[in-house]
């Protein structure tokens, strides 16, 4: 298979395993992130600290968009709240054929994204990955990584890259109830591991946890429903399997708190809130982890 040019905008947790896998297998990636990683991958390469290897991966870094130069592939994966924004900054050096394969948390990041790139291919993706920044240019990763994503023009081609470098990689055409599931994953786990700073194997062992997971689910199983949207697979398995393959993992949003960074709250919890609202779907239990969230930020629910 010829390498791929790969950039990688957004390099934080995410970005860099995907990033750096391909890399691994041969990719030539570039990963665009903030100052101190950028800084520490250009010296000593990323540090990928997996279940199965233990290493540092060469590869290029810059903190400018600009860097999407010539990729024919773009792992876009910045946080939610800025999907325009980064958008907009990487839009005129988007090569006409490059793919823009959105990695981020929530439903509705690579419909934002198309707006501002609509000149371009953008595939969304669905993200099964336990993954920190244990520190500048260090990636720790705690389970799974398969992907899901959108058919395209070149959708066939990256898949089979993406598997070539060890990342289980499935194409769907049901993407939109796939980011669905996940967004139930999300919004049963994040908040209260963000609330609670604890793990996921940890934090369903605490009493009642369950039992609000089951209302959380529920409710964002009613706001789909009404919605239009088939969610695939059995949605109270895979929110059991979570804690089961990634029992030491903090949400992204926990991780956000704990770094006194703002969370993507706004497009979890606060999504399904905005949907049920407009869809006539009572959500009592998704609002109140999103107002705790927002509360814990310092931010008013908005």
């Amino acid at each position: 298979m010829k390498p791929m040019k790969v950039a990688v905008m957004g390099a934080g947790a995410v970005g860099c395993y995907y990033g750096g896998m391909l890399a691994r297998a041969g990719h030539a990636v570039t990963l665009i992130g903030r100052p101190q990683h950028v800084q520490a991958i250009r010296a000593q390469g990323l540090r990928m600290q997996t279940l199965s290897f233990d290493e540092s991966v060469s590869l290029q870094a810059s903190t400018d968009a600009s860097a999407v130069h010539g990729a024919d592939l773009v792992l876009f994966a910045v946080k939610s709240p800025d999907t325009e924004a980064a958008g907009e900054r990487m839009r005129p050096y988007l090569a006409r054929g490059a793919l823009v394969l959105c990695l981020q948390n929530g439903v509705d990041n690579a419909e934002r994204l198309r707006t501002t790139l609509s000149d371009h291919a953008l595939a969304a993706a669905v993200v099964y990955v336990a993954t920190e920044m244990a520190g500048p240019g260090h990636l720790r990763h705690h389970g799974r990584g398969e992907l899901v994503i959108e058919p395209s023009a070149t959708s066939e081609s990256v898949a089979q890259a993406l598997v070539a470098a060890g990342v289980p990689t499935e194409i769907s055409d049901n993407v939109r109830g796939a980011l669905w599931a996940k967004l139930v994953l999300n919004c049963a786990y994040n908040a209260l591991s963000a609330v609670g700073r604890i793990a996921y194997g940890e934090l369903v062992k605490r009493s009642g946890v369950t039992d609000l997971m089951g209302d959380v689910v529920a409710e964002c199983q009613a706001v789909a429903a009404a919605d239009g949207v088939t969610i695939p697979g059995d949605v109270a398995a895979a929110v059991r399997r979570i804690a089961e393959t990634m029992p030491t993992q903090y949400s992204s949003t926990a991780q956000d708190l704990m770094r006194g960074k703002p969370s993507e709250i706004d497009h979890l919890n606060g999504y399904v809130v905005r949907r049920g609202t407009a869809l006539g779907v009572p959500t009592p239990a998704n609002r109140a982890l999103w107002v705790v969230v927002k509360l814990a930020e310092g931010a008013a629910p908005s």
